[in-house]
């Protein structure tokens, strides 16, 4: 087989995932889990969970079947639970694999009554989010009864915000709560970890926060960044000063400039949008982008950066919380964005 090196990397900080996490976990007053779907946020799920089980995590999350049949065999001790539930398409591999659906409609209840062998479930009460979950008037009303739940979830719709909503979901997961038995009870995402212990409960769900994410302002300068692009340099070239560079030749030289043409992309996820306020950095000097963003090729002005050669890296400029500002993206777009042409690569 050929050994072919990519031309762009992401390099991962697993001591700043790992710190996220015990800094979660010490926030929410509760014990935390973490949620590895869409592969680890675009990060490598398998790897993440590898990581947060050596630092004492047991609970993790993924979306769909699929993403936790990636995932065998689990880590001894282990508990995964996949939370888009269970269709009937589902049925052989929620029985076979050992993981838990989280059940989220009285559909998916009957289905799991009757096809589930018994097994232990997860069940997502919506508690004002109106996306997946059971209405609270149907987990209290006895479409639960007897069922042997293992985690009872929901879900915060605006944690990242100060909004009367969060009291008002609290509330009606603490009416839950008191109601339906279960072996552990879990409120909080990564923002809902930011508002306090009383949100805790059980079991917290940290997912951004853990990859590098500000989910609130009582997050900034405790979070760490663990995503760090870089992308290859594929030539260094000279620019007049009155020409133009890229399409539509929306930038033009105000000076005799060096360019750098970087392996780098919006098929790779590094969209249009980083035009005009994306930047790199090369030994600690700062590259601003220049002109548009194009499929597989972005320019940076590296005039006055010395020493700058055809092959060298460049790091973008990914801390998630400015960049989102920047770009109009959003931190999750950010991250999960990042294309499979990308060699992930933990430190």
């Amino acid at each position: 087989m050929i050994d072919i090196a990519s031309p762009l990397r992401l390099r991962l900080d697993s001591a700043a995932l790992v710190h996220n996490w015990r800094w979660l976990a010490q926030l929410g007053g509760a014990e935390a889990g973490a949620a590895i779907k869409a592969d680890g946020y675009g990060l490598g799920a398998r790897d993440v969970m590898r990581i947060l089980t050596g630092a004492g995590c047991r609970y993790f999350f993924v979306a769909t079947w699929a993403e936790a049949a990636a995932l065998m065999p689990l880590p001894p001790g282990v508990s995964l639970s996949v939370l888009h539930g269970v269709g009937d398409e589902d049925m052989i591999a929620a029985r076979s694999l050992p993981a838990r659906p989280v059940l989220n409609s009285v559909e998916q209840v009957a289905r799991w009554r009757a096809s589930g062998e018994g097994r232990r479930c997860d069940v997502m009460v919506d508690t004002g989010m109106n996306r997946l979950g059971l209405r609270v008037e149907e987990a209290l009303g006895g479409a639960l009864d007897g069922l042997a739940i293992e985690t009872l979830l929901s879900h915060l719709a605006s944690a990242d915000e100060d909004s009367a909503l969060n009291a008002r979901q609290l509330a009606a997961f603490r009416a839950v709560r008191e109601a339906v038995p279960a072996r552990r009870y879990s409120l909080s995402n990564s923002a809902g970890v930011c508002l306090g212990a009383d949100y805790g409960f059980d079991l917290t769900r940290p997912g951004i926060a853990l990859y590098g994410g500000v989910p609130r302002r009582e997050a900034a300068g405790h979070i760490r960044q663990v995503a760090f692009p870089e992308a290859r340099i594929l030539q260094v070239r000279g620019v007049p000063a009155g020409e133009t560079v890229g399409y539509g030749a929306t930038w033009t030289a105000p000076r005799d400039s060096r360019i750098a043409v970087a392996n780098l992309g919006y098929a790779d996820g590094y969209l249009r949008c980083h035009a005009g306020s994306g930047g790199a950095t090369w030994q600690g000097r700062a590259l601003p982008l220049v002109g548009r963003v194009s499929m597989d090729l972005t320019a940076f002005d590296a005039t006055g950066v010395d020493g700058l050669r055809e092959g060298d890296w460049l790091t973008l400029d990914y801390n998630l919380a400015p960049a989102a500002a920047r770009s109009g993206l959003s931190q999750y777009e950010l991250l999960t964005g990042l294309g499979a042409r990308f060699e992930r690569i933990w430190d």
